[in-house]
Protein backbone atom coordinates (compact mmCIF):
# COMPACT_ATOMS: atom_id res chain seq x y z
CA UNK A 1 0.00 0.00 0.00
CA UNK A 2 2.61 2.57 0.86
CA UNK A 3 3.79 2.24 -2.52
CA UNK A 4 0.85 3.72 -4.20
CA UNK A 5 1.00 6.95 -2.02
CA UNK A 6 4.19 7.28 -2.65
CA UNK A 7 3.58 7.42 -6.48
CA UNK A 8 0.27 9.64 -5.30
CA UNK A 9 2.83 11.77 -3.80
CA UNK A 10 5.02 11.64 -6.66
CA UNK A 11 1.72 12.67 -9.27
CA UNK A 12 0.17 15.32 -6.86
CA UNK A 13 4.16 16.64 -6.35
CA UNK A 14 4.35 17.32 -10.17
CA UNK A 15 1.40 18.63 -10.42
CA UNK A 16 2.21 21.07 -7.76
CA UNK A 17 5.06 22.47 -9.91
CA UNK A 18 3.24 22.84 -13.05
CA UNK A 19 0.65 24.49 -11.44
CA UNK A 20 2.46 26.54 -9.59
CA UNK A 21 4.78 27.63 -12.78
CA UNK A 22 1.65 28.73 -13.77
CA UNK A 23 0.12 29.90 -11.14
CA UNK A 24 3.27 32.25 -9.80
CA UNK A 25 3.45 34.43 -12.84
CA UNK A 26 3.15 38.14 -11.97
CA UNK A 27 2.97 36.80 -7.72
CA UNK A 28 5.39 37.97 -5.36
CA UNK A 29 7.16 33.99 -4.35
CA UNK A 30 6.60 34.85 -0.53
CA UNK A 31 2.48 35.49 -0.84
CA UNK A 32 1.90 32.49 -2.78
CA UNK A 33 3.82 30.41 -0.44
CA UNK A 34 1.35 31.92 1.94
CA UNK A 35 -1.57 31.20 -0.04
CA UNK A 36 -0.43 27.67 -0.68
CA UNK A 37 -0.19 26.99 2.93
CA UNK A 38 -3.35 28.15 3.81
CA UNK A 39 -5.17 25.43 1.54
CA UNK A 40 -2.44 22.96 2.92
CA UNK A 41 -3.53 23.73 6.34
CA UNK A 42 -7.16 23.64 5.38
CA UNK A 43 -6.84 20.82 3.31
CA UNK A 44 -4.68 18.70 6.42
CA UNK A 45 -7.12 19.69 9.06
CA UNK A 46 -10.15 18.78 6.99
CA UNK A 47 -8.77 15.41 6.91
CA UNK A 48 -8.14 15.17 10.65
CA UNK A 49 -11.49 16.04 11.45
CA UNK A 50 -12.70 13.65 8.42
CA UNK A 51 -11.38 10.95 10.03
CA UNK A 52 -12.00 11.86 13.38
CA UNK A 53 -7.95 11.62 14.44
CA UNK A 54 -8.63 15.15 16.26
CA UNK A 55 -8.41 13.47 19.83
CA UNK A 56 -5.16 12.28 19.28
CA UNK A 57 -3.54 15.82 19.84
CA UNK A 58 -3.41 15.11 23.47
CA UNK A 59 -1.63 12.19 23.08
CA UNK A 60 1.44 13.40 21.10
CA UNK A 61 4.95 13.49 23.30
CA UNK A 62 7.08 16.73 23.97
CA UNK A 63 10.13 14.93 21.54
CA UNK A 64 7.43 14.57 18.92
CA UNK A 65 5.65 17.83 19.28
CA UNK A 66 9.50 19.51 19.01
CA UNK A 67 10.04 17.44 15.78
CA UNK A 68 7.11 18.49 14.43
CA UNK A 69 7.73 21.85 14.64
CA UNK A 70 11.08 21.56 13.25
CA UNK A 71 9.93 19.55 10.62
CA UNK A 72 7.35 22.30 10.05
CA UNK A 73 10.19 24.67 9.69
CA UNK A 74 12.03 22.76 7.18
CA UNK A 75 9.15 22.57 5.06
CA UNK A 76 7.88 26.04 5.06
CA UNK A 77 12.06 26.94 3.81
CA UNK A 78 11.69 24.62 1.50
CA UNK A 79 9.06 26.37 -0.03
CA UNK A 80 9.97 29.26 0.00
CA UNK A 81 13.06 28.37 -1.51
CA UNK A 82 11.26 26.23 -4.22
CA UNK A 83 8.65 28.81 -5.62
CA UNK A 84 11.50 32.02 -5.46
CA UNK A 85 13.11 28.92 -8.09
CA UNK A 86 10.18 28.31 -9.41
CA UNK A 87 9.51 31.72 -10.23
CA UNK A 88 12.97 32.83 -11.25
CA UNK A 89 13.86 29.71 -12.98
CA UNK A 90 12.03 27.08 -15.69
CA UNK A 91 10.37 24.11 -13.79
CA UNK A 92 12.11 21.37 -15.83
CA UNK A 93 15.59 22.49 -14.21
CA UNK A 94 14.62 24.00 -10.71
CA UNK A 95 12.51 20.51 -10.22
CA UNK A 96 15.50 18.14 -11.02
CA UNK A 97 17.55 19.89 -8.64
CA UNK A 98 14.54 20.00 -5.96
CA UNK A 99 14.79 15.80 -5.94
CA UNK A 100 18.34 15.89 -4.87
CA UNK A 101 16.46 15.88 -1.51
CA UNK A 102 16.23 11.97 -2.55
CA UNK A 103 20.64 12.19 -2.53
CA UNK A 104 20.29 14.51 0.46
CA UNK A 105 18.02 12.58 2.54
CA UNK A 106 19.58 8.81 2.07
CA UNK A 107 22.92 10.37 3.46
CA UNK A 108 21.26 12.10 6.43
CA UNK A 109 18.99 8.73 7.05
CA UNK A 110 22.53 6.90 7.19
CA UNK A 111 24.27 9.58 9.32
CA UNK A 112 21.44 10.63 11.68
CA UNK A 113 19.03 7.59 11.95
CA UNK A 114 21.81 4.97 11.28
CA UNK A 115 19.95 2.98 8.32
CA UNK A 116 21.48 0.94 5.80
CA UNK A 117 23.72 2.10 2.87
CA UNK A 118 24.18 -0.25 0.52
CA UNK A 119 26.26 -0.10 -2.89
CA UNK A 120 22.11 0.06 -4.27
CA UNK A 121 21.89 2.91 -2.21
CA UNK A 122 25.23 4.80 -3.72
CA UNK A 123 24.51 3.26 -7.31
CA UNK A 124 21.17 5.03 -6.73
CA UNK A 125 22.60 7.82 -5.03
CA UNK A 126 25.34 8.85 -8.07
CA UNK A 127 22.43 7.86 -10.71
CA UNK A 128 20.55 10.74 -9.33
CA UNK A 129 23.18 13.16 -8.95
CA UNK A 130 24.06 12.48 -12.54
CA UNK A 131 20.82 12.31 -14.05
CA UNK A 132 20.16 15.79 -12.53
CA UNK A 133 22.99 16.99 -14.03
CA UNK A 134 22.44 15.76 -17.21
CA UNK A 135 18.71 17.53 -16.86
CA UNK A 136 20.17 20.79 -15.41
CA UNK A 137 22.54 21.64 -17.88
Amino acid sequence: MWFWFALGSAVFASLTSILAKIGIENVNSNLATAIRTVVVVIMAWGMVFLTNAQGGISQISKKSWIFLILSGLATGGSWLCYYRALQAGQASKVVPIDKLSVVITLVMAFVFLHEEFTAKSLIGCLLIGAGTLVMVL
